[in-house]
């Protein structure tokens, strides 16, 4: 087998934050892990969403980052306590394929850099592994996140720090060494088989003669694992899909994922109408990758990042808005992009400082832990299907405490359960109640006449997240919402070719979801 170019990028550096304002229930894993269509699920046939963090393990130490900082366990029980149920877990192929690597401790690897602060850090706060050979180093972190109920996808993100150059023939043998040096670790439930390929050599044909056999040794190592296999140009095509499938002797353990950043699609959200350019952006995501889960394949997004100072980047927000809106109505696995990887940079895509002791950004993550659960999918009742309306740029959902009272945004697990009728009415499900506009500038009502055309909501835009309805004289209105977070109707904003105009508090999506809901609740 010939040589062929792939070129990585060296950043992935990841960072936990300490706490969100909420707690979880430590979930009980059934595993191993299979497919189902387009689903994730256990062996009792239960829906898994994975949502995930990105940990680094791949930078030039080859150590996992973070171990000079704070305690392998803390860290692990920050991941658990933030909701999150696996880490994607990168390494190099030259840690278990290249004998002068592989035999280094992690004292070793540090001193060979220089890196005397790391080692003092890694001394004081995990000393256990500070004389290990990296491997098991890197097995350790496995087990402490394993001992806190979270799963591992093993993370092949490029040969040796540094390189340019890949050889398939060792990238063959690094996969089927790693699957079977974590063949019967239980809470390692999937392989990435390699991270964002690029670079000049890059072509379908070699993709299909490599990835196949990557497929096919990992599997035989280790059958109890998910195979996970990622496209062209930095892991944003699979478009190649819709041609040809991969041809595999085994069945119900195949993921494909795709990275999906706001830098992916150039500056077109800073100097482009966010509507239309979300709407541009999410038909291509659809084009190159989000067909597969209408083929009946399970999608990961592995990769995907914002600036966490929130009001610094433009082009960052309007993009995670959008993102977020699609991820939740596509009910997407995913892996968050927490830092552009540079050893000691006080990078703010990440979630804490670069001393991993605050968080930067507490209303980032009650964005993304709306998303941490699954809306719909096998052992949710599909007799409890109804609609959601989520607010992306908040990820809160529209819910009421009484008919007296506005409604607000919440959170979506006390979400309304709604019903969208062919007649355009946004309904109560189970009740006569529909959503009605009634002035501009003040809060949408629930009420019980539903034929007027204040009681018709259409999705608009090119984005196709505002719900515009006419309000009592005539004018046409948006949903919106005020500063308390109370639902409210004004004029639609941004829907003009301006490219300054942020429609964030407009934007909406209705989702399909079979949650228990709060529509049964009484009306008091």
């Amino acid at each position: 087998m010939g040589r062929f170019f792939f070129f990585f990028l060296l950043s992935l550096l990841v960072i936990l934050p300490t706490a969100i304002p909420q707690t979880h229930s430590k979930p009980v894993m059934a595993l191993p892990l299979y497919t189902n269509s387009r689903w994730i699920v256990d062996e009792g046939g239960q829906r898994v969403k994975l949502a995930c963090v990105n940990w680094v393990s791949h930078l030039e130490p080859m150590v996992t980052d973070g171990l000079s900082k704070q305690p392998m366990d803390a860290i692990s029980k920050k991941i658990a306590s933030m909701g999150f149920n696996c880490v994607r877990l990168t390494w190099p192929l030259f840690s278990v394929t290249n004998d002068s690597l592989a035999s280094l401790t992690v004292r070793q690897s540090c001193q060979s850099l220089g890196l005397s602060e790391s080692i003092a850090g890694i001394q004081a706060n995990n000393p256990s592994i500070i004389d290990l050979p990296l491997i098991k180093a890197y097995q350790a972190v496995v087990s402490s996140l394993g001992a806190n109920n979270v799963k591992v996808i093993l993370e092949n993100n490029i040969s040796k720090p540094g390189d340019q150059y890949f050889s398939a023939d060792l990238w063959i043998k690094g996969l089927s060494r790693m699957a079977t040096i974590f063949n019967g670790v239980s809470n390692v439930v999937g392989m990435s088989l390699r991270n964002e390929l690029q670079g000049p050599r890059q072509n379908v044909n070699d993709w299909y003669r490599h990835m196949q056999k990557g497929a096919e040794a990992v599997h035989l190592a280790n059958p109890d694992i998910l195979v996970i296999l990622s496209g062209l140009s930095y892991d944003k095509d699979l478009s190649f899909f819709r041609n040809q499938q991969v041809n595999l002797t085994f069945t119900r353990k195949l993921v494909y994922e795709v990275n999906w950043n706001g830098f992916s699609d150039g500056k077109a959200w800073k100097s482009g109408n966010p509507n239309q350019v979300c709407g541009r952006e999410a038909d291509n995501f659809m084009r190159i990758s989000g067909f597969l889960l209408d083929q009946g394949w399970p999608l990961l997004v592995s990769e995907f990042e914002m600036d966490q100072r929130g009001t610094n980047n433009v082009n960052d927000i309007s993009y995670m808005n959008c993102f977020l809106a699609i991820a939740a109505e596509l009910d997407l696995d995913w892996s968050f992009y927490l830092r552009d990887g540079v050893i000691g940079l006080n990078e703010y895509h990440g979630l804490l400082n670069m001393n991993w002791t605050e968080t930067r950004n507490l209303t980032f993550l009650q964005r993304i832990s709306s998303l941490q659960s699954p809306f719909r999918g096998p052992g949710l009742s599909e007799a409890n299907l109804h609609k959601v309306i989520f607010h992306p740029s908040t990820g809160l959902c529209v819910l009421r405490k009484s008919l007296t009272e506005p409604l607000r945004l919440g959170a979506c697990t006390e979400s309304e359960a709604w019903s969208y009728t062919p007649q355009k009415t946004l309904t109560l499900k189970g009740t006569y109640f529909c959503l009605q506009a009634i002035e501009l500038g003040k809060p949408a009502k629930l009420g019980i006449i539903c034929t007027g055309s204040n009681s018709k909501w259409q999705t608009i835009s090119d984005s196709k997240m505002y719900l515009s309805s006419k309000v009592n004289d005539g004018s046409t209105a948006c949903l919106d919402v005020d500063s308390d977070n109370s639902i409210v109707t004004n004029s639609c904003k941004c829907l003009s070719r301006d490219d300054t105009c942020d429609p964030g508090s407009q934007w909406f999506k209705l989702v399909d979801s079979t949650r228990s809901s709060s529509s049964a609740k009484t009306f008091n």
